[in-house]
């Protein structure tokens, strides 16, 4: 073998075992690095809260009362890791309330979406049953107007029988008392589906406005 030859040979195995003992080097900075991060990162070994007379109590594992107070996680040098604050029942009933709320709401939404899918399906559901109510109104008012035609008439008759010295016979009576009777009953009709109109037109009203925010979420 050649001098020249010998001298490329060696200057290449030269500067691959270097470059070899470089990578080696860094992999074992990064390796170090890697073991102190997770060597200073400090392990929970104590846990002290102070009473309401300030008294220090120290234990191994975290109690009721540490939670109620507020509690310190300690390292074995009892040095504080971390602070936990104290347990405000007052704050998590709000809480509580305030996710039941959001719960419930979310669940009337999806009843809402299920039922009707957009404002345009509800306002249509609206109209007909407002429709339909609406027709019952006209037909109950209808008869009450007749209801009360038929009373004057029976008045007439019961008068002109009085006005002849007369007793009105029985069965006029009776017309008379049956007719006053539908009469009621008819105006409680009447008053129950205009209480029923009203309050679907709030109710659709409300739930047509829930859609449309639904739809522009």
């Amino acid at each position: 073998m050649s001098g020249s030859l010998k001298y490329g040979f060696r200057a290449g195995h030269f500067t691959t075992i270097t470059r070899t003992c470089i990578c080696s080097f860094f992999l074992l900075i990064a390796t170090s690095h890697s073991c102190l991060a997770a060597a200073e990162q400090p392990k929970a070994i104590w846990y002290r809260y102070y009473d309401k007379n300030g008294v220090a109590n120290v234990s191994t594992s975290v109690s009721p009362e540490h939670i109620r107070h507020g509690y310190e996680a300690l390292d074995r040098n009892m040095q504080v890791i971390r602070r936990n604050r104290a347990y405000n029942a007052a704050a998590d009933i709000q809480q509580s309330a305030q996710r039941e709320s959001v719960a419930r709401r979310r669940e009337q939404d999806l009843r809402l979406k299920r039922a009707y899918g957009n404002p345009q399906i509800a306002t249509a559901k609206r109209d007909q049953v407002l429709a339909n109510l609406k027709k019952q109104l006209n037909y109950q008012q209808e008869q009450l107007q007749q209801l009360q035609k038929d009373k004057i008439g029976f008045k007439r008759q019961e008068m002109e029988y009085h006005r002849k010295g007369e007793m009105p016979p029985a069965q006029l009576k009776n017309n008379l008392e049956n007719n006053s009777q539908n009469i009621e009953n008819i105006k409680k009709t009447v008053e129950s589906l205009r209480n029923a109109y009203h309050k679907t037109e709030t109710e659709y009203a409300d739930i047509i406005t829930r859609l449309k925010a639904l739809e522009q979420r």
